[in-house]
């Protein structure tokens, strides 16, 4: 019992460890859920991808719902990627804290897109976006993850 109960920590760590600086959920290697993070600037809504569509990037699946738009992806990730990974922006600059962003309480503001917990905390964001954005600032360390997974 306790080999497995070993094994079982040992996959799902390296599961966390691998996608860290991009929230996918504990049993899904997709960011943003699956859905199309290009359709938010395209579409100005979420879109679900299509696994036929997909690429990968800071170690996470991204998917698409069409060809285009992975190409767009592809020609700009940092353009169409969430702000802080798709974690919750609000938890990120209140709390410092990494929370799950909601594909579905999103903004785009300023050509960036961020993603919140939940309709509660996206109303909170929404008060207040502008001074959100300028807590916000990273750290060192962040910075230098980022880096080596883009590379």
């Amino acid at each position: 019992m306790n080999k497995i109960l070993l094994a079982l920590m040992f996959l799902w760590g390296g599961n966390v460890l691998a996608s860290d600086a991009v929230y996918t959920g504990f049993f899904s290697n997709n960011a943003v859920s699956g859905y199309d993070t290009v359709a938010y600037f395209s579409e100005g809504k979420p879109v679900k991808g299509n696994k036929k569509y997909s690429t990968t990037y800071m170690r996470a699946k991204w998917l698409f719902s069409s060809a285009d738009n992975l190409q767009k992806f592809q020609q700009n990730p940092k353009k169409y990627t969430p702000q802080y990974g798709g974690f919750c922006a609000w938890a990120v600059a209140v709390k410092n804290h990494r929370a799950s962003g909601d594909p579905q309480r999103w903004d785009v503001v300023k050509g960036k897109l961020y993603l919140n917990y939940d309709r509660g905390v996206q109303a909170k964001w929404q008060q207040n976006i502008s001074e959100f954005i300028q807590v916000i600032k990273p750290r060192p360390e962040d910075v230098v993850i980022v880096e080596r997974l883009c590379l």
